[in-house]
């Protein structure tokens, strides 16, 4: 068994806009990992290999998915297919986010 107590998890390492993010649990078809995005931060990532579930468990901002907006709050669920476009916005209390990778965070990266 794999368990994990998420309030206890620190994503490191923070870059210059405060965001931090740590994978936490993988198996063979999945991965979970843990993200902070700080209060005002500005959300520059790119499209995934991978489909995601974002899961809010703490702060609130918006999502944009796609050309659809979306204002999230602790229990908000978001569902991005891979290769679309979609950022963190207005981002008004510190997000933590759940964050489920399949398959499996960075298993699709060509080396």
């Amino acid at each position: 068994m794999n368990a994990f107590e998420v309030p206890e998890l620190d994503p490191q390492p923070r870059d210059e806009q405060g965001h931090g993010y740590i994978d936490f649990l993988a198996s063979e078809k999945l991965s979970v990992g843990l993200s902070v995005w700080p209060a005002g931060s500005i959300d520059g990532q790119q499209p995934h290999e991978e489909d995601e579930v974002y899961y809010i468990i703490g702060g609130r901002g918006s999502i944009q998915v796609a050309e659809e907006d979306r204002p999230l709050k602790p229990g908000s669920l978001v569902f991005v297919a891979a290769h679309v476009e979609h950022h963190f916005h207005d981002i008004t209390e510190d997000l933590r986010v759940l964050v489920f990778w399949a398959p499996p965070h960075h298993s699709r990266r060509h080396s």
